[in-house]
């Protein structure tokens, strides 16, 4: 399926990888690992041809159908059906010549495009997306709606749904679950393992990966290297190769080190002179065995908190929402020090809601929250990556929290999550969503909480930095409640899980095998009844009915949708504006003597910008989380 032969591939003047050669053979399900920036998503646009290789040469099949995950969605009026549909390109073509043939009255054409489209299961093609679209969370009612009337989230969902949709030879997919609940991973992953073609995995889930892949391409140091098995299978050979190669480096040292001795010492003197220059080339062409680095790059823990009061807050029939309407209702919690609680249920379902009323940032609508007074909460959700100050440095943001400590020690914090040297002090603008992600973790953990609140923390994150915050949560002695799609870090962090659904939080009694199984059992007569749904959807009465409900439930969702869509037009508003700027402050006259009242202005009004962006984009991310969960609520 995939031939690379000696390979190197650049990104400007960085080499990614040089020297790759490996063979992907049909079938294989294969996940492509490393840390962040070392070119898994450049290996993958050169599978799609968007990038060439600078040396070496890529063979793929002359008519392999490549299939990948689309990022960004247009603002469309096509339902989500017929966007999913759209997925399969040989099946939209034949649709279009056979309208053509039936317009022209070609009788022979159209008996021979209907052929074809049998063939390809052009009949069974709504049946087919409705099954994907059911899988990853949507409802049959969403099937219908325009894919302008889905929020960003929903939207990589669709996307997602459309690449499966695609009957590929080669699926390249780059981190499928950043946007899915648990629930959808699981149905995900059963997919993925019954999918025919050729499978190219980017993924930091390791149970992810271990229950989808059968070999591993890890990508360190410059080089690929191809291994047999899942995830954990690699990790136990890639130990025992570090091993070796570490025993292999501390050899040649000892012998480096005896013959530059040798030479040292004999030099000078003219009857070991011969033998000491030939000691001294034999150091020069002897091939160099790198020390091994097994070690993460990521050390950090959290301090102890200043206090650990009991309990840290509660909650007492507390009903919370959003315009007034309820998304969960009558709630009772209470939460001690050492408590370790995991969130399961849908997107939608009410997670984030409750987590945000744990972080103050909702008003009860009824009942009592009690805090207590030396309650410090570290909240972390994904908007807070947005609010970050692109004009600051990772080092300045954390003086900012404490003014009076060195620069010294906090650098040294900083270490910790991948900011050495230069790192620290650059702005924080051009960092990737990882590096943003891990700025934002160490503010949390430098102002020691006792309570923590992290809703999908490991988005972004690659492998090694997921372990090193599992340690530290680990050793956390306040408070944890957990959102998150990654089991290795639910099932090594939690202990207690809490099931969201239907409006009410209960306890789950069980592990993540047991929801699982939960989730299996319930989709079972939701399928039946909506089987049953659709066999009565054609008459008439069934017709109104539908339509009057559904205009209902519009008007409901009406004012939130205006004010999504106010605000989306905001957020694009403001991206034309930066990108206007960003234009402007290219121009190399202003960095002359003479331009720099003019820059002064522009780097004022650049600030001004960013920071009205941050603000419209956290006030649309919240808005698109209201209507996810009114929509699923109604």
């Amino acid at each position: 399926m995939l031939n690379l032969t000696d390979i190197t591939l650049r990104r400007g003047p960085r080499v990614l990888f040089s020297g790759a050669s490996f063979t992907v053979h049909a079938g294989w399900k294969l996940g492509v690992t490393g840390a962040n920036g070392c070119g898994k998503s450049s290996l993958f646009a050169m599978f799609r041809g968007e990038l060439a290789p600078d040396a070496g040469e890529l063979a793929l099949p002359p008519k392999a159908v490549i299939a990948h995950v689309a990022q960004e969605t247009p603002a469309l009026e096509r339902t989500a059906l017929d966007y999913v549909i759209d997925g399969d390109r040989e099946l939209r073509t034949i649709e279009a010549e056979l309208a053509q043939a039936e317009v022209a009255g070609d009788g022979r054409r159209s008996a021979e495009l209907h052929g074809r489209l049998e063939a390809v299961d052009g009949y069974t093609a709504q049946a087919r997306a409705a099954r994907l679209l059911d899988g990853l969370g949507f409802t049959p009612e969403q099937l219908q709606r325009p894919v302008a009337h889905f929020s960003g989230g929903w939207r990589m969902r669709l996307n997602l749904a459309q690449a499966l949709m695609c009957r590929s030879d080669l699926l390249l997919l780059d981190e499928p679950t950043n946007h899915l609940d648990l629930d959808a991973v699981f149905w995900l992953e059963g997919w993925l393992r019954s999918y025919p073609g050729t499978l190219l995995l980017i993924s930091h889930d390791r149970e992810f990966l271990d229950r989808v892949v059968d070999h591993v391409l890890h990508i360190e140091r410059e080089k690929l290297q191809l291994y047999t098995g899942n995830y954990s299978d690699f990790e136990v050979q890639r130990a025992a190769a570090l091993a070796g190669q570490q025993a292999a480096f501390e050899r040649q040292q000892r012998e480096i080190a005896s013959m530059q001795r040798f030479v040292d010492r004999f030099r000078a003197k003219a009857t070991k002179a011969r033998q000491a220059q030939s000691r001294l080339k034999a150091l020069e062409r002897m091939e160099r065995i790198a020390p091994a680095h097994a070690d993460s790059p990521f050390h950090f823990a959290f301090k102890p908190p200043g206090h650990l009061p009991s309990p840290l807050l509660a909650l007492d029939d507390v009903s919370v929402g959003y315009g007034g309407q309820p998304v969960l209702r009558q709630l009772k919690l209470s939460l001690l020090p050492g408590d370790r609680v995991g969130l399961l249920g849908a997107n939608g379902a009410g997670k984030s809601t409750l987590t945000k009323l744990l972080a103050e940032g909702l008003e009860p609508l009824a009942g009592r929250l009690m805090l207590s007074p030396n309650l410090r909460i570290g909240y972390f959700a994904q908007h807070q990556l947005e609010q970050l100050d692109p004009a600051a440095s990772p080092l300045l943001h954390l003086a900012r929290l404490d003014g009076t400590a060195p620069e010294q020690l906090l650098r040294d914090f900083l270490g910790g999550f991948g900011f050495q040297g230069e790192a620290a002090l650059g702005p924080v603008a051009p960092l990737s969503g990882g590096e943003k992600a891990r700025l934002v973790l160490a503010l949390l953990v430098y102002q020691r909480p006792n309570l923590l609140l992290l809703d999908e923390p490991t988005n972004h994150l690659d492998l090694e930095m997921r372990h090193a915050l599992t340690l530290a949560l680990q050793g956390f002695e306040g408070a944890l409640v957990l959102v998150s799609h990654d089991r290795h870090l639910l099932q090594s962090t939690t202990d207690r899980l809490l099931l969201v659904d239907g409006g009410a939080v209960t306890e789950f009694d069980g592990d993540l095998e047991d929801y699982r199984r939960w989730l299996e059992q319930r989709r079972q007569p939701e399928r039946e009844a909506a089987s049953k749904e659709n066999e009565g959807a054609h008459t008439a009465a069934s017709r109104r009915d539908r339509r009057r409900e559904e205009a209902e439930r519009r008007q409901r969702l009406q004012p939130l949708r205006r004010e999504l869509e106010k605000l989306e037009k905001q957020v694009e508003r403001l991206a034309t504006l930066q990108a206007e700027l960003q234009t402007t402050l290219a121009d190399p006259t202003l960095y002359e003597p003479a331009g720099k009242a003019r820059l002064t202005e522009l780097l004022k009004e650049k600030g001004r910008l960013d920071q009205a962006t941050a603000e419209v984009e956290e006030r649309w991310l919240t808005a698109g989380e209201a209507l996810e969960e009114a929509e699923r609520a109604s």
